[in-house]
C-alpha cells in the first residue's frame, strides 16, 4: 500500500492549483448560461402557456410585468437583456469551443484572447440588438 504522506507523488488537479484566467471563466459561464438560459426559458414559456391558456385577463397579467403601453417595464428590460446576453455568450463561447474540440485555439495568447472576445462580443451584439428594439419601439 502508498504511503499517503509521501510528497513525491503529484496531486490531484484542483481548482485552487490553477491560476484563474479568461479561458477558465468563459468555460465557467458557458455552463451557466446553458443552464440559466434552459431554466428561465421554460419558466417563461410555460408561464406563457398557461396565460395563454387562462384567458384574456390572464395574459393581460402575464404582459404587465414585462411590458407597459410605453414599451418593456424594468422587469421586461433586465430578464430581456439577462437572456440575450447569456444567449450571445453561450453562442460566442459554443463556437470558441468547437474550435478548441477541433484542436486549435490551445496556444495560450490565442486562447485568452479568444476567451477575451467572446466577452466583448456578447456585451457588443446585446447592446446593439437592444438599442435596435428600443429604437423601434420609440420611434
Amino acid at each position: 500500500m502508498a504511503n499517503p504522506r509521501n510528497r513525491a507523488r503529484p496531486l490531484s488537479p484542483h481548482v485552487f492549483h490553477y491560476k484563474w484566467g479568461p479561458h477558465m471563466l468563459v468555460s465557467i459561464v458557458h455552463r451557466a448560461t446553458g443552464s440559466g438560459m434552459a431554466t428561465v426559458g421554460t419558466i417563461l414559456l410555460v408561464w406563457w402557456l398557461a396565460a395563454l391558456g387562462g384567458g384574456e385577463a390572464s395574459y393581460a397579467a402575464f404582459r404587465a410585468w414585462f411590458a407597459t403601453d410605453k414599451g418593456l417595464n424594468p422587469l421586461g428590460w433586465i430578464v430581456g437583456v439577462g437572456l440575450t446576453l447569456a444567449f450571445f455568450q453561450h453562442l460566442a463561447s459554443g463556437v470558441r469551443h468547437l474550435f478548441l474540440d477541433e484542436g486549435a485555439l490551445f496556444e495560450l495568447k490565442r486562447n485568452k484572447w479568444t476567451a477575451q472576445l467572446t466577452m466583448v462580443f456578447s456585451v457588443l451584439v446585446t447592446a446593439a440588438f437592444w438599442f435596435v428594439i428600443w429604437s423601434k419601439t420609440h420611434g
